[in-house]
């Protein structure tokens, strides 16, 4: 464990943001069955991490009650969208986490934010450490350049960071936080700074000492 993801760790803890550290994407599963008892009901939002971590195949194995929204349109999806706001554990992964110890997540349709931000009873968020950034300028530079595109890419959205691999904010000479483009595919609509914790240990966060996701 190297000296940025410890400050980020000890500043996370400070944050009343409870973190855990593990080598391997391997050791993830087994941490999360330590904290998730099983026949918990779940939930989850789209992630390319908790696939890439097994934690996905686990949500789906039948050990706990998964509140699954795929294939789901219309009210039978927002039904799904309700119910996951009151599950035992949601599970998701974070857009930057900053070494002051914040946590910084862009969403287009929001259900994962929501649940972020109140709702499940706790939120384990499973984070490679390509996205630890120095703070939160560099976090909101990360979603721009590295995060939105290829999610965009993968959800075969029509935006334009889909065709040029960047922001087109990143076009302009200061682009600010919200700028970006005026699809209706846009997926970067609502913007959570995670700071700190009233109830603490709620979010746990499992840093995986790898390169994970976008």
């Amino acid at each position: 464990m190297n000296n940025t993801i410890k400050k980020a760790m000890e500043n996370l803890e400070r944050n009343g943001i409870k973190p855990f550290f593990v080598e391997t994407k391997e050791e993830v599963v087994p941490l999360v069955k330590s904290l998730v008892p099983e026949g918990s009901s779940v939930s989850c939002g789209g992630s390319v991490t908790l696939n890439e971590t097994g934690v996905f195949s686990l949500l789906e194995s039948g050990c706990y009650d998964f509140i699954d929204r795929r294939g789901l349109e219309g009210e039978a999806l927002r039904d799904c969208y309700v119910k996951a706001f009151g599950c035992d554990a949601y599970f998701c992964s974070s857009n930057a986490v900053t070494e002051n110890g914040e946590l910084y997540n862009v969403d287009g349709n929001s259900n994962r934010v929501a649940c972020i931000v109140f709702g499940p009873r706790q939120v384990i968020m499973v984070v490679g450490i390509n996205k630890i950034v120095p703070d939160v300028n560099a976090a909101i530079q990360r979603l721009k350049e590295c995060a939105a595109p290829p999610n965009t890419k993968r959800l075969g959205c029509k935006t334009p960071c889909a065709v040029t691999g960047h922001c087109i904010s990143l076009d302009t000479e200061n682009p600010l936080m919200c700028d970006g483009c005026r699809s209706p595919q846009r997926i970067c609509c609502n913007y959570v700074v995670t700071a700190q914790q009233r109830h603490k240990d709620r979010i746990k966060v499992i840093l995986v000492n790898e390169e994970l996701g976008y």
